[in-house]
């Protein structure tokens, strides 16, 4: 039985989407300047990466054009990334959202954990292994999903428009570039 792409990435994203944008309440009240009431404080120790279930939380919903970005791993290219559910830092689950401005890649790195990509806006260009090829990419487009295995080299990012990508992955994580140099680099020359 041939399945629709379509369904497929669908299904993908109800789920990705369903787990991740149901935000910890302290999390959202940042990023709203709000305080969460006590009761929808999980209880230390109810972790769902170690427990197999979900603390209680509270439904929420966010817009992409009201996210909180950051630049990401410092960068002056203009990559951010807005943090959707837990802190990739910490130990446990993380969403999050990236966001790669036309002619930027990150160069070949590395991460500790697994992570899970899903293409939200534009066409995301990957590759693998430490060899930095820009003009050798693999594209996805909008609704496309990419496995990183831990520890696996590999460069993505964005050529010729605006790139979205959420990347779910168990924390904590880090960037670790193969050749110690900048994590970004341009993969088109500025406009």
């Amino acid at each position: 039985m041939k399945i629709p792409r379509a369904a497929v990435a669908g299904s993908f994203a109800a789920l990705l989407f369903g787990v991740g944008l149901t935000v910890t309440a302290s999390r959202a009240a940042d990023q709203r300047g709000a305080t969460p009431p006590a009761a929808a404080t999980p209880a230390a120790g109810n972790r769902q990466a170690e427990s197999g279930r979900f603390p209680q939380r509270p439904f929420l919903r966010q817009n992409l054009d009201k996210l909180t970005w950051t630049a990401t791993e410092g960068n002056k290219l203009g990559v951010q990334t807005a943090v959707l559910d837990g802190d990739p830092s910490k130990p446990g689950f993380y969403l999050i959202i990236n966001r790669f401005p036309p002619g930027v890649m990150s160069r070949p790195h590395t991460h500790p954990d697994e992570r899970h990509v899903l293409v939200v806006k534009g066409t995301w260009y990957t590759g693998e292994g430490a060899n930095w090829t820009p003009d050798k990419t693999v594209g996805l487009k909008a609704g496309d999903y990419m496995r990183h295995p831990a520890g696996g080299v590999h460069w993505d990012g964005a050529l010729d428009e605006e790139v979205l990508v959420a990347i779910s992955g168990y924390g904590p994580t880090s960037a670790n570039v193969v050749d110690g140099g900048e994590l970004f680099g341009r993969s088109r020359p500025a406009r």
